[in-house]
């Protein structure tokens, strides 16, 4: 059975699996869900993910939700090639890095914030300026460890788990206008990556669900 990914094209969250999934080579089908129009607080989409969010990667038979946790099972089950580094002290590092993305500053600017926010009465300005100084704040803490690091890719010389989730929130940091001058590690370690032809493939723009202007 192919796996069927629930993804939103420029969401950052299923944007990580999506890397994942096309550093290891398998295969899946795509099931777009708008999150826009709300679609995945619909019961349909409940009846997939009970917490109404996305990725979720169904397997055949079993769901797998959170980023993270399907990144790790791909590299537990798919194991060639490697997402996390051999030692244990550097796949701490990996963890680290993406874990500062996907718990830290990914959760404070998703959609799901940005609309609390906007009932709560702030408006577009002072959204925009919530989301940049999250991402700001995280990145400040992320450069000098991937300066320090990374070769070429955020840890080493090769794709990992800091790299699914670095690409897709460098991305989010442009797509807000947020001044990347003061991260030239990360720009650097994001724009090599780019170049991947896995990261290539999971490009927002690349997806079916894409909306060009």
């Amino acid at each position: 059975m192919t796996f069927v990914l629930h993804s939103a094209w420029r969401a950052t969250a299923p944007y990580r699996v999506r890397i994942g999934l096309a550093l290891k080579g398998v295969a899946y089908d795509y099931a777009a869900v708008d999150l826009i129009a709300g679609q995945q607080r619909e019961p349909a989409y409940r009846a997939v993910n009970p917490q109404g969010l996305t990725p979720a990667l169904d397997i055949g038979g079993q769901v797998l939700t959170q980023s993270l946790a399907i990144l790790e099972w791909l590299e537990e089950t798919y194991p060639d090639p490697a997402i996390l580094p051999q030692a244990p002290l550097d796949r701490a590092t990996v963890r680290s890095i993406a874990g500062v993305i996907a718990c830290d500053i990914h959760p404070l600017n998703n959609t799901r914030v940005g609309r609390a926010l906007n009932k709560m009465g702030i408006d577009k300005d002072g959204i925009l300026a919530w989301t940049q100084g999250w991402i700001i704040d995280g990145f400040t803490g992320l450069e000098p460890v991937i300066a320090k690091h990374g070769k070429g890719f955020a840890f080493g010389d090769q794709p990992t788990i800091a790299d699914c989730c670095l690409v897709p929130q460098v991305y989010s940091a442009r797509r807000f206008e947020v001044d990347l001058t003061p991260f030239p590690a990360i720009r650097a370690a994001a724009d090599h990556a780019a170049q991947h032809p896995a990261f290539a493939a999971a490009h927002p723009d690349k997806q079916p669900d894409a909306v060009h202007a």
